[in-house]
C-alpha cells in the first residue's frame, strides 16, 4: 500500500467528481473523467450522450480523445484515467486500444461494468495489452451523486 500514490488518486479523483458535477448541471448523467499524463492533466470530460446525441459520446471517450490530441499520439502508455464510474464494455475496450497503463475508478456497476463487476475486460488475458486497476476510491460520494440524480429525475418525472 503505496499512501502517497493513495492521496493522489484521491485528489484526482476530486476532479472527476468535479466533471461529474458539471454533467448534472448540463442534465447528463453525473460521470465524470480525467486523464493524467505523468503529472499532467491532458483531459477532463463528464458523459454527454445528451449534449451531442451520441451514444458513444461517455465521459471516458471524450477524456481520452483530449489526451490522445494532448499527446499528438493514441498510444496512452503512460497515463492513467480517473472516472467516478466503472467503466462500460465500450469503454474498458477503448482504455486496452489507448494502451492505457492504468484506470483508477470511484463506484462500481453492477449494471453494465465491464472491470469486475459484470464483464472483465481489462482483465481478459487473451487481449494485446492490460491496464492496472484500483476501484473503489472515493466510491461513496462517486455513487451518492448518481444516486441523487436518479433520485431527483424520478421525482420529476413524479411530479409532471
Amino acid at each position: 500500500m503505496n499512501i502517497l500514490r493513495d492521496e493522489i488518486d484521491e485528489q484526482r479523483m476530486r476532479l472527476a467528481l468535479r466533471a461529474a458535477e458539471d454533467a448534472w448541471e448540463a442534465g447528463e448523467v453525473p460521470v465524470g473523467a480525467v486523464v493524467f499524463h505523468k503529472d499532467r492533466l491532458i483531459g477532463r470530460a463528464y458523459n454527454q450522450r445528451e449534449t451531442l446525441r451520441d451514444p458513444t459520446a461517455h465521459a471516458e471517450i471524450l477524456a481520452i480523445t483530449q489526451a490522445a490530441a494532448a499527446l499528438e499520439s493514441w498510444r496512452l502508455d503512460d497515463c492513467v484515467l480517473f472516472v467516478t464510474l466503472e467503466p462500460c464494455s465500450m469503454c474498458a475496450g477503448a482504455l486496452v486500444l489507448a494502451r492505457m497503463a492504468r484506470l483508477v475508478y470511484g463506484a462500481t456497476d453492477p449494471k453494465a461494468g465491464a472491470c469486475g463487476s459484470v464483464l472483465d475486460v481489462l482483465g481478459c488475458e487473451r487481449l494485446n495489452h492490460t491496464v492496472e486497476v484500483r476501484g473503489g476510491v472515493l466510491a461513496e460520494p462517486c455513487g451518492e451523486i448518481l444516486s441523487e440524480f436518479f433520485r431527483e429525475r424520478r421525482g420529476k418525472k413524479r411530479r409532471e
